[in-house]
């Protein structure tokens, strides 16, 4: 009897330390994608409190599989807080802008490598397709995760596009999914991907996508005067919107031991496209076209040593090309080529000095060019450029069981430019880069431990470099920017509840988060880009002081009802005033800044019902809200922009047939066929379908 005592205690103690050992890492990136790859999805539903300081938005799974979005762009309207700039159809050129900061204060990483683009600092988010993303996740402020990269310290806003990864069970080897999406527009957008499993633990995935439309959509253009006459008022047919797109991807996977893994991940976009213009003076069709190739490899390693230190090495090479051509006579015709090239290194380590504290430090460096093939940059005759950055960061954070978390972090960030065909005696202003420190404090205080209720808050600084477009274009640019310097303050009260006993128990239950943040935002020297004729172009300026205030509130909640149906709501408003504070003497002083609205929001409603063989089904409406804009800095009704509104509406079902599984999707965009821009002249399509049908094994 003793010795069964003994055994059973020498046993309960191994058991203990087993599922320690798994809690200490399963925070990590590394355990949960080392436990995805080796043994088959459970969904666990269990009740645990949230850890993120500031709560993300988030679309992952299937959720994104039911939107009525074909690309990243299309998703992120659904996030409280964002301005989505959208020049019309599949082939226009779409930005995100988070909390009225400007694009470029928003960083957009996939798979948790930054993209960039040293030209313009702005990422065409249209190109990044749904089919392969497997999570989108918008920060504010920054992740509550120390344990980054320098450079992510560094943004008002992150957002990460998480590509889809191999899954296996223990006695499958290869899984191929395809299909087919066509619709209005002439939309023909198929998709193959591979996965392959190669050894125990390493695994190797390809995607492949083309897309065609031919852009064609009627419109119509009306505009009424001040006084309530009716200026002009006609239908026409949107011209030169026309995009030939090839997008594909290899990726390996490697994990080994439970505590490492590297990836290794290479992407190539190839487009071409016609740039439709603005519709003004009663010009239908514009003779702008745009060729663009994007090609990158980045690469992942992260290990934990000791139990106690992790550390991660991110790699990556980019070489982006753009060719720009203008036929048309009636203004200056133009035919430019850039070619951009990025080298990016990054090395972060994290030490948990004791349970409840951590501490990381990080160092990022990045060298970009910029060359333009047959027409000269500057008047100077300088038609090649190159930037070193360095991000060197410190960061701490503080876990007092459930009651208070707190993260402390503070970046610097050092830029020096070089005109690549002078010598350093002749490159003046790209001497030694002037180091600017940006701190952040992010704070949250949660009262009651068994209730999911926090009061979340940060402080933080960024800082953002004008591009080489801001500064160095003769035609657009302006030499004399000065770079930006944004503060932001937010407060968030954030509850989350569920009911998941009632939900094994009698197949009901619920689960309801909901947040309301207030935010203060300063921007000084902020630069503002709008379209200047042509959508390639751009206006850039200073506009000295913009102070920002906002409101987000979000809600999601979801209803497990009887007879396996399942009702998804996601509710978000957004009420902001970004206002112009630089001059009281200036005309524009105290207005809204361009195409900024004050009220914003969207509703996302959801009922899915799956049969006891494992048939799903499920419809979906959203609705999107867009209030009142000004085109230009002076809020006249000359520059009055209309508030815009869209109903969306899709259906679909998956079967599974043996190993095979069926999934048919039928959207409806703009279902009333609402007349609306996004940016004034630009006309968005009216009422459009779009039919998927895909297969995977």
């Amino acid at each position: 009897m003793g010795r069964a005592m003994a055994r059973r205690k020498i046993f309960i103690l191994l058991t203990a330390l087993y599922v320690r050992s798994v809690y200490a890492w399963a925070d990590t990136e590394a355990d949960s994608l080392y436990q995805d790859y080796l043994i088959d999805e459970v969904e666990v539903t269990a009740r645990s409190l949230t850890k993120d300081i500031i709560l993300p938005q988030t679309l992952k799974g299937e959720e994104l599989q039911r939107m009525n979005a074909l690309s990243v762009a299309d998703a992120l309207r659904y996030f409280s807080g964002v301005q989505l700039k959208d020049y019309g159809g599949v082939g226009g050129i779409k930005t995100i802008n988070v909390r009225s900061m400007g694009s470029q204060h928003t960083a957009v990483y996939y798979n948790g490598i930054q993209l960039g683009n040293a030209q313009n600092g702005q990422v065409d988010l249209g190109r990044f397709s749904l089919d392969n993303m497997e999570e989108i996740q918008l920060f504010n402020g920054q992740k509550s995760d120390i344990f980054q990269s320098a450079r992510e310290f560094g943004s008002a806003g992150n957002v990460y596009l998480t590509t889809r990864k191999p899954y296996f069970k223990p006695s499958e080897k290869v899984h191929v999914h395809g299909q087919m999406r066509f619709g209005s527009f002439a939309l023909a957008n198929p998709n193959i991907g591979v996965d392959v499993k190669l050894t125990e633990t390493l695994s190797l995935s390809l995607d492949a996508e083309y897309v065609y439309s031919s852009g064609k959509y009627p419109f119509r253009y009306r505009r009424v005067l001040p006084s309530g006459e009716t200026a002009y008022d006609t239908t026409a047919v949107r011209q030169n919107g026309d995009v030939n797109a090839v997008r594909t991807e290899l990726g390996l996977h490697h994990y080994y031991r439970t505590t490492g893994f590297w990836r290794l991940h290479l992407y190539n976009y190839y487009s071409e496209r016609g740039v439709p213009g603005a519709i003004v003076n009663n010009v239908w069709q514009n003779g702008e076209r745009l060729w663009d190739r994007n090609t990158f490899v980045q690469a992942q390693w992260q290990d934990r040593w000791f139990n106690r230190w992790d550390t991660r090495l991110l790699v990556k090479y980019a070489n982006d090309y753009t060719h720009y051509r203008n036929y048309d006579t009636r203004i200056l015709p133009s035919n430019n080529e850039y070619t951009q090239q990025e080298f990016y290194l990054s090395l972060a380590n994290k030490v948990l000095v004791f349970n409840w504290w951590d501490l990381s430090l990080a160092y990022d460096y990045q060298y970009n060019t910029l060359s333009r093939a047959n027409l000269l940059l500057d008047e100077d005759g300088r038609d090649s450029f190159g930037r070193h950055s360095h991000w060197l960061s410190a960061a701490t954070a503080f876990n007092f069981k459930e009651y208070v978390r707190a993260q402390a972090s503070v970046l610097m960030t050092a830029v020096q430019n070089t005109h690549l065909l002078f010598s350093p005696s002749e490159r003046g202003a790209g001497g030694v880069p002037i180091p600017k420190f940006t701190p952040a404090l992010f704070f949250s205080f949660r009262p009651y431990p068994k209730i999911d209720l926090s009061l979340n808050a940060f402080y933080k600084q960024s800082y953002r470099y004008p591009t080489f477009n801001d500064l160095y274009y003769t035609d657009l640019g302006n030499a004399s920017l000065r770079p930006e310097l944004a503060r932001q303050h937010s407060v968030e009260l954030a509850y989350k509840i569920s009911n998941v006993q009632s939900q094994i128990s009698t197949a009901c239950g619920y689960e309801i988060a909901a947040s309301l943040s207030y935010y203060y935002n300063r921007v000084t020297d902020k630069i503002i880009a709008y379209p200047k004729g042509q959508q390639f172009r751009w206006t850039m300026l200073n506009l000295g002081t913009v102070k920002i205030n906002g409101l987000d509130a979000k809600a999601d909640m979801t209803l497990y009802l009887p007879l396996r149906f399942v009702l998804r709501t996601r509710l978000n408003y957004t009420y902001q005033t970004a206002i112009d504070d630089t001059n009281p003497s200036d005309s524009y002083y105290g207005h809204q800044i361009p195409y900024i609205p004050r009220h914003s929001g969207s509703v996302v409603l959801g009922l899915d019902w799956s049969s006891r063989r494992g048939d799903h089904y499920g419809l979906n409406y959203s609705f999107i809200y867009v209030g009142e804009r000004y085109s230009q800095q002076e809020n006249t009704v000359y520059n009055y922009v209309q508030p815009w509104y869209t109903h969306d509406l899709s259906l679909y079902g998956e079967w599974q047939i043996r190993r095979w599984w069926l999934k048919a999707n039928l959207e409806i965009n703009n279902l009333l066929g609402q007349d609306y821009e996004v940016i004034q002249n630009y006309p968005m399509p009216k009422q459009n379908v779009r039919c998927t049908i895909a297969v995977r094994y």
